[in-house]
């Protein structure tokens, strides 16, 4: 049978599922899109990152092959011979024969003066003096130096690499100039699609290459500063209005780095294609929706309210069970206390056969006859109320509130299992709070989460201990506490967090299956209690039980 609450939740979930049936399928669809635009965002970042780093690489090599050519003339050829202007042009010759790549060459004392030149310059470079040049000293201490894009004497942008030769007592430099040209095809390879670009700025952000959109030659660019970047990159960036990726990428020599830039928005057009799709999915999953919506909120409800009447079914089973336990555990206290009342009985009726005698009995022994009556009628009433308590607390009953006095149940309790106590040399002490208020409670279960609690600390003692009970008000909290501390055996801290799994016990499998405090835990959870547990392995274990007035 379906309870109320599980109808309820069905109204519920059928109600909100069809008010609000379009959103999980825009929350669905928006996911697709986000998924599938992030997926092929990242697909172009790597494509962009790929191509700089390309572009990059090609660069770098083209330098490097530049310089490793230069190195080798240096190397091969005696100062002598390369001075010599005819010498020198023969090797110019021979270079741009295989190649445009070079402009002119120049020998340079290390007085920073031509020793000869062949080139389209020569009026104005043979007789300029580069010795106050800063890319000269570097040179003359580095040994290779590839420069920034300068007009230098020509007055004419250009870029030039410079070989240093160490010739004996000789010291001089082969300067070759690079056609800037073959460098700004390179980087032009970068540019993709009708908005893209591509250009390398030096260490100042200044441009080294003509770029498609971005500004001239020689000026800063119209993009963000990438000048201090170290590392291949790819970054997004809204610049004026429009979203961007710039990558870039980074020379060793020229301290360069190559800028490619493309709109992000021309890259994901192809998305709209996807979201058409997207479209008519989203359509199909509305009349999904509203078919699926009762049948699934029928199946959840009916699953909850089986596993609720599963779950109540096994709690009062495990009850029960740990109640039968008890019993098991309080029959020895339970026939020594039937049994002292018994004894009284039949003395009394033994005096009672006395005073009848063979005679008449006297008025004397009348009114004993009738005093010794009422004691046995007491007796028998307190045998009654040992058994009923007996009963009462073994049944399966549904749970009960009642007005009740704490230390009068917690006495009860104790009662039940003092023989046992006693006869293990076990010491109960008690300690009860005076003027405690009544609580509302069902003292049944109270007594048995006592009981669990008292029958493990007579367990943990074995033999010769002590426990003690307590009951207090908790000033401030209207709240009262039962605690009950063991000189036993104690708890390892590292079990302390299990005691009250279901299941767990660190008794021998003979004496315990570990469902006291399992049990203990839900009655104190269900009188929306707490407790809470001190112990300290050979010292002892405090278990502290908080309830509301």
């Amino acid at each position: 049978m379906v309870s109320e609450e599980s109808r309820i939740l069905r109204r519920k979930i059928i109600a909100l599922t069809l008010s609000f049936s379009l959103l999980p399928l825009l929350c669905l669809g928006a996911s697709i899109y986000y998924q599938y635009r992030q997926a092929y965002k990242e697909n172009v970042i790597e494509s962009i990152r790929s191509r700089v780093q390309n572009r990059s690489s090609h660069l770098q090599t083209f330098l490097d092959e530049r310089i490793a050519q230069l190195t080798n003339i240096a190397q091969t050829h005696p100062l002598d011979s390369l001075r010599d202007e005819g010498y020198l042009n023969v090797i110019f010759q021979a270079l741009l024969s295989n190649s445009d790549t070079f402009v002119d060459l120049g020998i340079i004392d290390r007085d920073g003066s031509h020793l000869a030149y062949v080139g389209p310059y020569a009026t104005k470079l043979k007789t300029a003096n580069y010795q106050q040049e800063k890319w000269f000293h570097e040179t003359m201490l580095a040994g290779v130096f590839v420069s920034d894009v300068m007009l230098g004497f020509r007055e004419v942008p250009h870029i030039f690499i410079a070989i240093r030769r160490i010739e004996g007592e000789k010291t001089w430099i082969l300067r070759a100039t690079i056609n800037s040209e073959i460098i700004e095809r390179i980087v032009q390879r970068g540019q993709i699609g009708k908005n893209g670009d591509a250009f390398v700025i030096n260490r100042d952000n200044v441009l080294q290459t003509t770029p498609r959109f971005a500004g001239k030659l020689l000026q800063r660019p119209a993009a963000p500063d990438f000048s201090s970047n170290r590392s291949t990159d790819v970054e997004e960036v809204r610049y004026d209005g429009t979203a961007m990726l710039f990558a870039t990428s980074t020379l060793t020599c020229p301290k360069w780095t190559l800028v490619v830039r493309e709109d992000l928005q021309e890259n994901l057009m192809p998305l709209l294609h996807a979201r058409n799709l997207e479209f008519a999915i989203m359509a199909a999953g509305i009349m999904v929706i509203i078919c699926g919506t009762v049948l699934a909120a029928r199946s959840i409800t009916n699953a909850l309210a089986l596993m609720e009447r599963e779950k109540a079914r096994r709690e009062d089973l495990a009850v029960q069970s740990s109640k039968m336990a008890a019993l098991g555990k309080m029959a020895a206290g339970i026939a020594h206390e039937i049994n002292n009342p018994l004894q009284v009985i039949r003395e009394l009726l033994g005096l009672m056969k006395d005073y009848l005698g063979d005679g008449a009995p006297s008025e004397e022994d009348l009114q004993r006859f009738g005093e010794n009556i009422r004691k046995v009628e007491r007796q028998v009433e307190r045998c009654k109320d040992i058994t009923h308590r007996m009963l009462r607390f073994g049944k399966r009953l549904e749970p009960q509130r009642e007005h009740c006095d704490l230390n009068s149940v917690l006495s009860e309790t104790i009662g039940f299992l003092a023989e046992e106590a006693g006869q293990r040399d076990i010491d109960i002490q008690t300690r009860y709070g005076e003027d405690l208020p009544r609580i509302t409670i069902d003292a049944t279960n109270l007594q048995q989460a006592l009981l669990n609690i008292v029958d493990n600390a007579i367990d943990a003692i074995d033999r010769s201990g002590q426990i003690r009970v307590e009951t207090g008000w908790e000033e401030g909290k209207g709240r009262v506490f039962i605690r009950i501390a063991d000189t036993g055996c104690g708890i390892p801290a590292e079990l302390l967090s299990k005691i009250f799994d279901p299941f767990y016990t660190t008794k021998d499998p003979k004496q315990g299956i570990g469902l006291g405090l399992s049990v203990t835990y839900r009655i104190i959870e269900q009188l929306n209690g707490t407790i809470s547990v001190e112990s300290e392995q050979g010292r002892g274990t405090t278990f502290t039980i908080s309830l509301p007035c």
